[in-house]
Parts: C-alpha cells; sequence; structure tokens
C-alpha cells in the first residue's frame, strides 16, 4: 500500500532493490529500476500521454531523479516491446547519458532506433530474441516469447545473486496469433520449475473475467464493413499495431480497396515493419497519401492515428475540418482500437464530431473492431498456476487493475503477504529470494511542454486550468510612493469573461478603498499592496459571479 515518504537504508551486498519508477497507478510511464552491488538495470522507459487536467502538456515522462547522479551505474536499459508507454521516454534518458546501452528484439530497436534519430542521438543497441542469454554486469538476463498487439514482445528473467525475477512487459495467451508468435508457456513452465523469487506482472486487464478474444476475430469484422461502405473508409488505430494494419490491408486487399497511411508515425513505424518483414503488403495496395486524392472515394482506405481522441492527431483535426481529407455523407470511420483509461470523454467527442458530419462510426461498442493486447483474468490465473511464483508484484495499471492482479494471485494461493502492491518510488528489496518494502521515494511527473521538459509544474498547470475555465482579469494601479494615495486607475482588463467590463465600476470604488485603508497602516510594499488588491477583487468576483479568475495586480509606485 502507498504510504509515507521516507529514504531506504542503504543497499546491502548481495541484495537486488527494485523501484518502480513509473506505471503503478497509472497506463503509461512504464519503467522499473533494478540495482544490485551498485549496478543498474533499467526496464523499459515509456512516457503516458495527458489528460484533459493537464493543459499544453505534450508529454509526461517518468521521474529520473533515483538514477539522474547514477547515470554510470546502469549497465542497460532492457526495452520489453516498441509501445510508447514503454519506449517513449528513452531519447530523454539518453540526452543524460547517450551511451548506455539499449537491448530489445527487431522491432523494437528498429522504432526507438528511429525516434532517436529525430532526437540526433545513435544508440548503442543489442539485438535480443526469445531464447537468448545475455551478462550485463552483475544481472545475467534471458528472454522469453510473449504475445502482444506488436509483434516481437518479450518478457525478461533477471537472475542475480539475490534471486530470480521476472517481468512479462505486457502480453497476452493469444491462442491462434495473426504472426503465429505464441506466448511461451513451455518456458514459463521450465522457468517455474526452476523457481521464480519474484513476478512483475501486467495488470491491465486483470479486473476482465476470461479470457481476451484472439486477433482473428477482428479480421471479418473489418473486411464486413469495409465491403458495405459506399464511401471512404477511414480506420485510426495506434501508430505501432502492426497486427491491425495488416488486417486493414488484407481487408481494403479483399474488397478492392487502396491503402493511404496518414500520419506520420503511422508512415514511419508501417515502413520499418514492411522493411523488417512483419507486415506483409498485398502488391499495389499501399498509396501514397498526396496521390489517394485521385483514387475514387469507394476505393479508398486511409489508415489514420488519432483513436484517442488527440487533439491534433489525424482524426480530431478532421473532424473539425482541418484536414485536407474531408469526412461526411456515406464515409464510413471505423476506432479500431480501446479506450485507454482518462481519454473516454476525449473519444467520445470525436465520436459525435464524426457522427454530425454524417460518418457512419464503427467502434469497440458496436463492432468486434478491436481486442486488448492484455491477458485477463482467466489468463492471468493460468499463468500463475504454471509458474507459481514465490512473491508477486503487480504492474502496470490502474489502482483497480493492481488489486484485481493481486487478488488473482492470491485466489491461486500465494500468500497475501507474498503479493505486494506499490506506487511509483515504493522500494522492494529482495534477497534469497524473500523480499520486503523498505522505503517510499517521492517521485512526481515530468512534464514535456514543446521543447520544455521538467519545467513545467503541477502550480503551473493549475494556473492553465484556472485559464481555461474561469478566465483572466488584470488590475493596474498608479499610486504615490509617499502617501500612498491611488494616483491613476484602477484600470480592468479581462479575457475569458463573459461580463462587460462596465461590471468592474462598482468594484473599483472598493479598490481605491482598500488601499487607503491599507496606506493609514503604513502599508508601502508593493507586493503586499498587490494582494490586497487581489483580495478585494476575489471576493468581490465570487460573492458576485460565483467564478475565481486569475486575478493579476499590478500596483505602481510613482
Amino acid at each position: 500500500m502507498p504510504g509515507e515518504v521516507y529514504e531506504p537504508a542503504p543497499l546491502e551486498p548481495g541484495t537486488l532493490r527494485i523501484i518502480p519508477i513509473g506505471g503503478l497507478g497509472e497506463i503509461g510511464r512504464n519503467m522499473t529500476m533494478f540495482e544490485i552491488d551498485g549496478k543498474i538495470l533499467i526496464v523499459d522507459c515509456g512516457v503516458l500521454f495527458p489528460e484533459e487536467h493537464q493543459p499544453g502538456v505534450d508529454l509526461i515522462l517518468p521521474d529520473f531523479s533515483p538514477i539522474r547522479d547514477r547515470l554510470d551505474d546502469i549497465v542497460a536499459v532492457v526495452l520489453t516491446h516498441g509501445h510508447e508507454d514503454h519506449i517513449g521516454a528513452v531519447p530523454y534518458l539518453l540526452k543524460l547519458r547517450a551511451d548506455i546501452p539499449l537491448i530489445g528484439s527487431g522491432l523494437t530497436l528498429a522504432l526507438i532506433e528511429a525516434k532517436l534519430k529525430e532526437h540526433r542521438i545513435k544508440p548503442f543497441v543489442l539485438t535480443v530474441k526469445e531464447g537468448d542469454m545475455e551478462a550485463m554486469g552483475p544481472f545475467d538476463l534471458e528472454f522469453v516469447a510473449v504475445n502482444h498487439s506488436i509483434p516481437d514482445a518479450l518478457a525478461v528473467v533477471i537472475h542475480s545473486a539475490a534471486g530470480t525475477v521476472m517481468a512479462t512487459g505486457d502480453f497476452k495467451m493469444d491462442q491462434l496469433p495473426l504472426d503465429g508468435r505464441l506466448t511461451d508457456l513451455r518456458e514459463f513452465a521450465r522457468l517455474g520449475k526452476s523457481g521464480v523469487d519474484l513476478f512483475l506482472v501486467d495488470s491491465t486487464n486483470a479486473d476482465v473475467p476470461g479470457f481476451t478474444t484472439p486477433e482473428r476475430a477482428i479480421g471479418p469484422v473489418l473486411d464486413q464493413v469495409i465491403s458495405k461502405a459506399t464511401g471512404k473508409v477511414i480506420v485510426a488505430s495506434f501508430s505501432s499495431h502492426v497486427h491491425r494494419v495488416q488486417q486493414v490491408l488484407d481487408a481494403a486487399h479483399a474488397n478492392g480497396r487502396r491503402v493511404a497511411l496518414l500520419g506520420r508515425s503511422m508512415v514511419r513505424n508501417m515502413t520499418i515493419a514492411a522493411d523488417l518483414g512483419y507486415l506483409k503488403v498485398p502488391e499495389n495496395v499501399l498509396v501514397d497519401y498526396k496521390k489517394a486524392g485521385n483514387v475514387p472515394e469507394n476505393q479508398i482506405v486511409y489508415m489514420s492515428t488519432g483513436s484517442q481522441g488527440e487533439p491534433m492527431a489525424v482524426l480530431s483535426r478532421m473532424v473539425n475540418r482541418d484536414h485536407a481529407v474531408e469526412v461526411g455523407e456515406g464515409d464510413t470511420v471505423i476506432l479500431a482500437s480501446s479506450l485507454i483509461p482518462g481519454n473516454e470523454n476525449a473519444v467520445y467527442r470525436i465520436i459525435d464530431g464524426l457522427t454530425k458530419l454524417g460518418a457512419n462510426v464503427v467502434h469497440k461498442g458496436n463492432a468486434k473492431v478491436h481486442v486488448s493486447g492484455h491477458a485477463a483474468a482467466g489468463e492471468l490465473l493460468y499463468v500463475y498456476n504454471i509458474l507459481k511464483p514465490r512473491n508477486v508484484l503487480p504492474v502496470h495499471g490502474e489502482w483497480r487493475h493492481l488489486w484485481a492482479n493481486a487478488a488473482l494471485a492470491q485466489q491461486t494461493g500465494i500468500p497475501e503477504a507474498n503479493t505486494f502492491l506499490g506506487e511509483d518510488g515504493t522500494v522492494f528489496d529482495m534477497k534469497a529470494g524473500e523480499v520486503k518494502v523498505v522505503g517510499q521515494l517521492d517521485l512526481g511527473f515530468v512534464y514535456v511542454d514543446g521543447s520544455t521538459v521538467g519545467e513545467i509544474t503541477d502550480a503551473d498547470l493549475k494556473d492553465r486550468r484556472i485559464l481555461s475555465e474561469e478566465g483572466f482579469i488584470s488590475v493596474i494601479v498608479v499610486v504615490d510612493a509617499a502617501t500612498g494615495k491611488v494616483i491613476t486607475g484602477p484600470e480592468i482588463h479581462a479575457r475569458g469573461f463573459a461580463e462587460d467590463e462596465t461590471v468592474f465600476d462598482s468594484v473599483k470604488p472598493k479598490i481605491v478603498s482598500a488601499l487607503a485603508e491599507a496606506s493609514q497602516q503604513g502599508v508601502r510594499d508593493q507586493r503586499a499592496l498587490q494582494q490586497v488588491v487581489r483580495r478585494v477583487v476575489g471576493r468581490w468576483v465570487n460573492v458576485s459571479f460565483r467564478r475565481r479568475p486569475m486575478i493579476v495586480p499590478l500596483v505602481i509606485e510613482a
């Protein structure tokens, strides 16, 4: 359970320290630090996407403070797969130390290398596949195939003097995967027989009963929807969902349509996937977006980003009529993705906007056009029974997911005392296979705002929310430096405040009176006088209009 912040004791030799830096209590920012005998291994380094209450923020990074002063001790970063919530923060970590080795599968490393190229960083990479073993300082690593919504995902097993840890990354147990690559349950069983002391396991669908629907169930639905469409078809998905793009390409090909990829990340990722053989492109199906306008509307499918309602993504721009591809009567839009918690309102606004434009919107709520990439409760029970881990730490999920996952572990016989719930910054120590909580670090959000990283604070975001919701009032007053008497003003201006500015006429005498009273009491400090103005205006506007705008007073001495 989360608790008060307290520093852990110094790490003893032969003890493995595990600190989830991100990914607990949230869907995103996945990053876990492992330390033993002065060396650090990191598993994943992802981003979290902002919600509505974080205006102006582009990305949210893990808080690197536990490793910022120990960059030279990092032996490697293991990347379990190529989704943004697991690799998106790597460029920001490598800006602190560019030569940290990155370990991952072929597709995962290709995706991160393309991203790093945009940041002008050439990384040191080590490509691995399932069955491989690598020694990195005091850590002996082995890699296990897992099935996910992106090809080439890997679980990682970390052997050290303190015991064995297995981290699944994101996974499910699709028994009919599109690429034929199963989660390797035989290897899970072998590891279970050898003994896994701590199991870090994906919790995203722990509260969903049963088993996740196979990806193969989506293909026929997409084919049916596209076959019935009379106008253009637009399919929105994650830019790294290779399997879904493959199904769209196949369905378009079967129905005599061509496909244009929209969005820089979509084009980049699918080009990489095709070059590496993970995406099989039917002949003469892909068409460059710039030439797609020459294709009849009943013969084109646009594959775009924006399935989460992101304001600047392709689909949102279409709704706002700010994109060259216009949506209208007879068009079909397919949202081929699940809802990330926190994005619901944005996605429903997109659906409403598209419907208002006349489009037929097909989404997970009314058709089987997406299945999750994460193991449901039945699959997790199955894995617990095969692996029989000594201790369990649910990761990758909001609190309800972590709780549900812990309950599943206990149902399979893992003692409650060996089932750990933590939050970002909880410090766990393991020695001889025994795990205990030894500290709680104070880790926060690191906001990326344009080219600014970490400078935006929660107080800044509060100010932005006030500006967007309540408006802005500025008050300028010139006072005599010697007497404190008002010489000019108050001059009041407002923005985002619906009332006519003449309403401020009633508060101006109150400001003058309050400043005179402060002057009689000997108040001359400019900052103190500004506070007087802020209190008067704030009290007045709250009583008169039930509003709490941002108030910026400026008192000038003359």
